[in-house]
């Protein structure tokens, strides 16, 4: 196992890896919309939030030489089923067909308030 990190991500706030690598798979731990430069959540609604969520991901996958072509699973948290359409907008910006295969769940509160978190795995 190879753990994966980048200063373009914001930083584990627990005792986990950004990503870790292994077998040709990297797997990304949940990523919240915080900006990585301040620390702070991107925005208050869902589209800028999953538009951070997603730049996080992003980030972490350059970071192990991938891209979001690479991405073959996503799973999507979100505190209000309600901003499933928003955030699939945001979301359809990012991956391409064919599209990687996707869980999206509505969960009753993320850490800090967020409104969505993303992970993804990656190959």
């Amino acid at each position: 196992m190879k753990a994966i990190n980048t200063k373009n991500a914001p930083a584990a706030i627990g005792p986990y890896s950004q990503a870790i690598e292994v077998n040709g798979f990297v797997y990304t731990s949940g990523q919240l919309p915080i900006d990585p430069a301040t620390g702070e959540f991107a925005g208050c609604d869902i589209k800028s939030q999953a538009e951070q969520s997603l730049k996080n991901v992003k980030a972490i996958l350059e970071e192990a030489g991938l891209t979001m072509k690479n991405v073959v699973k996503t799973t999507v948290f979100l505190a209000d089923m309600a901003d499933f359409a928003a955030m699939n907008e945001v979301y359809s910006t990012y991956f391409s067909e064919p599209y990687p295969a996707r869980s999206a769940v509505a969960v009753k509160t993320l850490p800090k308030g967020a409104l969505v978190e993303i992970e993804c795995v990656a190959v």
